[in-house]
């Protein structure tokens, strides 16, 4: 912040600016996600409360003006103000009076702007919100802000998620999953906001809706102890807000571009044998964004605009990891979006938004020679689509001085679609056998067919009511998510075929493989279709209590419910009254706004995904056979030679437990007295401000989740044995299970049933297939310990420095609702509870546990032209496991942590076997991850406009390090995988980034 000093002397009777405490300035609790607010307490020069003084605020770019008189503590408070610059003037009894040169408003923050009046003369003192101190004396959250300026100064991705990775304790996920991971939390537990509009997709809670980074104007990434207000999230929450129009008219054009003879080519890898196991070295991308934006006045004062298109152009190249196949892939769709602000008078604003981040994407598939690097013939054609349009209007009214309502409703839809040409004739026919990377032996490497379109639809309604010491805040919010999907695999006989390496005297499928066998074919029908819908509904209470001049107590109540119906519009998880206290309290240690005590706890409940209505409330049909490998027969598509599996003898029965394409009784699927899934958290922190420039910082977190809801198989009941088998069944593992069963094993279900999952519901046999007991589920566990040290120099025009180390251990034997060392996406349906094997002794630390994490970034002005900008970022690896497929006294072939080492073949008795049992985590971690990002930025002075030209270079030493390795020790018992521990995941080569901006 630059403090200027106006020489210009302001009559008597207008006095200039004192602020309190040398410029105490603070982050107090705040309104909703796409606005802030101004919060202050007026005090004579004894320090004695200045009563029924006029203060009123102004934001000279647009005109708004609103005044409130302070109360009998001399306090004064604005909320629901649009982000931006404001003055401030007090009129005050007598000579009581002083004026704020100018404050900026934070997104999701109030600013507390303390003022002393009464001088006798005072220079006028114009306040940069840039600099504001940055200690929030009255805030108990756990959020940063990043303005478009300062990202603009870091070389930085231009996507939400590396705005957010910026910030302590957050890390990317899974290679092959994407997304981020808040506090030890999988990737799909975040929530993402822009203008108050929740734009997160439902289906499966990892995407959302993106807009141009030249329409962004704040981001505010709330890592933990966030307001009732935000809920449906055990992770984080980016809240990001766009630009506005003013009464000064601008326009602007940006280029992006990303060459592709600025990548580095990545590495080739290969494996002991010399078998390809990532083929990279021809992958390249050439991505170029236009944009063109404007933005001013329609009406002076009253109606604004900002108006933006993007023109976007993506070609990539790429070969397959095996290498036998050359991707040819471009995207061109464009963006648009708008927004209006209608400033009906001082006390009405509605705001509009709209935009579009549709994308299509178009894949030509051609065949490789890796050993000449020569492109074959044509292959297939490949078409997918995602995104879609978003829209929101609010309506913010100030109904007196100390109630304001702010009322929202929007939706968005958003597509997701992919399809192959060779569809119809051609099934996917992978080789993963040992040495074969995956292989496309077919004539398509298109995966599922699928089409579905995501509907939401938002309401809310939030208010603030000043009483005295205590700010209430209360509202309610709903959304109704509908998902039409339609999903199939390619192919006449829509199958999937799988070869896998296996050996005689192995067991797959419950068979023993045959001698002279080596591999074997699973072929997988999947199918669903219908229309899916869920409603979400919340409400909630906080009072923000001035309990005395130096400590906040902030009183939080959320109450949340969702239901998940089927594709009849029936119920089928329904839960209600889910009660989220939040508590805390911020202690101005000295009263000088300068450094603070805190601490949070809070309860955040997570919903359902619809993913989840979709392939367990549906005629979801997943069946499974399994053959022995007699080897493979060419065949020819359009002119193309390729190669099918000669399917030999079946091997164990049809597996049909996943689903069978029959809705069934969904009193017997879902448990009647089903908990939610929530995570309790405590944070305790200390902020000081050491100088106007840096301040420190450090936090204690603790996280645990208490629950899961995921499909568990019942195979046997207490009331039945093995003959009360249920099948899959949504619940609770090691939880009671209300469903409907049989009560008097007479074959029929007849009434509800209590089956305690902790000590069964698994039939167990001996080695005669006799029915012996049965084995119950251990308790999902995941805890998150961990210290945040922060050191922030904040930028003056010349340098800004920041620097977060972060010791962690996330723990457990659950990561969430995915899975990331099994690379199971479909949230809420994880492997880790299909069966009591797989998490049987399986504490340990979890795939998101990055123990060391240490992160810098800063810029630098050379001088008022060149600028340079950096981020260094080094985390510890991830826990390796080894997973099996069996456990001690269980034959059932699936994941665990024990492997067989003894007795592992067909003809051994089950009991005869020996395991070894070796903990999560137990074979070492992935080595660290190192990334430096560099960027130079030349801003010439023009008379006609302002320019920008930057260069930003990522992963700027091409560091290719381990991301992940093959976890799968056993693939059938008696059959180790041979690729285990071996590399599977690198860092991407180095790229880099030029942006040209101007700015009329």
């Amino acid at each position: 912040m630059n403090h200027r000093h106006n020489e210009r002397r302001l009559p008597r009777h207008r006095l200039s600016l004192a602020l309190a405490a040398c410029l105490a300035v603070a982050v107090a609790p705040a309104a909703f996600a796409n606005d802030g607010a101004l919060v202050g307490r007026v005090t004579a020069q004894d320090g004695s409360p200045v009563t029924n003084a006029t203060v009123t605020v102004r934001n000279p770019a647009t005109g708004l003006a609103r005044s409130v008189a302070t109360n009998a503590n001399g306090e004064y408070r604005f909320p629901f103000l649009p982000i931006g610059a404001y003055t401030l003037d007090v009129d005050g009894p007598g000579d009581a009076d002083a004026r704020v040169g100018e404050v900026r408003i934070a997104l999701g923050a109030a600013t507390n702007l303390p003022v002393s009046v009464g001088a006798t003369t005072l220079a006028a003192v114009e306040v940069s919100g840039a600099r504001l101190p940055s200690i929030d004396v009255g805030s108990v959250e756990s959020a940063t802000n990043f303005t478009a300026d300062d990202i603009a100064r870091l070389p930085v991705a231009r996507s939400a998620t590396a705005v957010a990775l910026l910030t302590p304790g957050v890390n990317p996920g899974d290679p092959d999953l994407g997304g981020i991971s808040f506090g030890g939390s999988s990737i799909a537990e975040n929530t993402v906001y822009i203008n108050g509009l929740n734009v997160t997709d439902f289906y499966n809670r990892v995407g959302f809706s993106s807009v141009p980074f030249a329409f962004f104007q704040e981001f505010q990434v709330k890592t933990g102890g966030y307001s009732v207000e935000f809920g449906r999230t055990t992770g984080g929450v980016i809240n990001a807000v766009t630009k506005s129009g003013t009464n000064e008219f601008h326009a602007g054009a940006e280029l992006v571009w990303e060459p592709a003879f600025l990548q580095t080519a990545a590495t080739d890898r290969y494996d002991a044998a010399g078998n390809p196991v990532r083929i990279a070295s021809y992958d390249q991308s050439d991505r170029l964004n236009v944009n063109g934006w404007a933005s001013g006045a329609l009406i002076k004062d009253r109606l604004f605009f900002f108006a933006i298109y993007e023109a976007r152009d993506l070609d990539t190249e790429a070969t397959n990891s095996a290498g036998n196949r050359f991707n040819l892939g471009g995207t061109g769709d464009d963006f648009w979006g708008a927004k209006l602000d209608w400033q009906l008078n001082d006390s009405n604003l509605v705001e509009l938004l709209a935009f579009s981040d549709s994308n299509s994407t178009v894949t030509r598939d051609l065949a490789f020679d890796l050993a000449t690097g020569a492109r074959g013939a044509f292959l297939d054609r490949r078409f997918s689509f995602s995104g879609g349009d978003n829209h929101a209007i609010t309506w913010t009214s100030y109904l007196t001085e100390g109630l304001s309502m702010k009322l929202m409703a929007g939706g968005n839809e958003r597509e997701a679609r992919a399809f192959a040409q060779s569809a119809l004739d051609c099934s996917r026919i992978r080789d993963r056998r040992t040495g074969q990377g995956g292989r496309d032996l077919g004539c398509t490497a298109a995966g599922s067919q699928f089409a579905r379109i995501d509907e939401r639809e938002a309401l809310r309604a939030d208010f603030e009511w000043a009483l005295g010491d205590h700010q209430l805040r209360f509202g309610l919010d709903r959304e109704t998510n509908t998902s039409d999907h339609r999903q199939f695999y390619p192919g006449q006989d829509r199958l999937l075929y799988e070869i896998y390496t296996t050996r005689p005297g192995a067991i797959v499928n419950g068979a023993t493989i045959p001698d002279g066998v080596t591999g074997y074919v699973r072929t997988r029908e999947l199918a669903v279709a219908g229309e899916f819908e869920t409603l979400n509904n919340a409400w909630y209470i906080e009072d923000n209590w001035q309990f005395n001049d130096t400590m906040v107590l902030n009183l939080g109540l959320r109450n949340e419910g969702f239901d998940n119906k089927n594709g009849e519009g029936a119920s089928y998880i329904k839960i209600d009254d889910m009660w989220a206290p939040r508590l805390g309290f911020s202690w101005d240690v000295d009263g000088d706004g300068r450094s603070k005590f805190f601490a949070n706890a809070g309860r955040y409940f997570l919903p359902v995904a619809n993913v989840i209505n979709i392939k367990q409330a549906g005629g979801f049909l997943d069946r499974r056979t399994f053959y022995v490998l007699n080897g493979t027969t060419p065949f020819t598509y359009s002119g193309n030679t390729f190669q099918r599996p000669v399917l030999g003898a079946q091997l164990g029965t049809v597996d049909t437990s996943q689903g069978d394409g029959t809705v069934g009784d969904l009193r017997s699927e879902v448990d009647a007295d089903m908990d939610p899934v929530y995570q309790d958290e405590l944070i305790v922190g200390w902020q000081a401000q050491i100088d106007a420039d840096w301040s420190w910082g450090v936090r204690g977190i603790y996280r645990k989740l208490n629950n899961a809801i995921d499909d568990m198989e019942i195979t046997a009941t207490a009331q039945c044995g093995e003959d009360g088998a249920l099948g899959f069944v949504m619940a609770n593992p090691g939880e009671v299970l209300t469903v409907w069963g049989d009560s008097n094993c007479d074959g029929t279900n007849d009434a509800y049933i209590d089956i305690d999952t902790s000590r069964e519901g698994w039939a167990l046999y001996d080695d005669n297939g006799n029915y012996i007991g049965q084995r119950g589920w251990d308790k999902p566990r995941r805890t998150y310990k961990a210290l945040e040290f922060v050191i922030d120099r904040a930028w003056d025009d010349r340098w800004a420095f920041n620097a977060a180390y972060t010791l962690s251990y996330s723990e457990g034997n659950a990561e969430g609702p995915v899975n990331s060392d099994t690379d199971f996406a479909d949230a809420g349906r994880t492997e880790a509870f299909d069966n009591p094997s797989v998490n049987l002794n399986a504490f340990g630390p979890l795939p998101n546990d990055r123990r060391h994490q240490l992160k810098l970034r800063g810029a630098y002005a050379i001088n008022e032209q060149w600028e340079l900008g950096g981020t260094f970022n080094a985390n510890s690896g991830r826990p390796i496991s080894g997973l099996g497929v069996a456990a001690p006294g269980d034959d059932t072939a699936f994941y665990s942590f024990y492997t067989c080492v003894r007795n592992c073949t067909g003809t051994d008795p089950q009991s005869s076997r020996v395991y070894e049992l070796v903990p999560r985590g137990g074979f070492g971690r992935t080595p660290w991850l190192y990334d430096v990002g560099l960027s130079v930025a030349w801003t010439p002075a023009l008379a006609l406009g302002d320019l920008r030209v930057e260069l930003a270079v990522f992963n700027l030493l091409n560091s290719e390090r381990v991301t992940q390795v093959d976890e799968i020790r056993e693939s059938d018992i008696g059959s180790p995988n041979d690729d285990f521990l071996a590399p599977t995941g690198w860092q991407g080569a180095r790229s880099a980034q030029l942006t040209v901006s101007m700015k009329f």
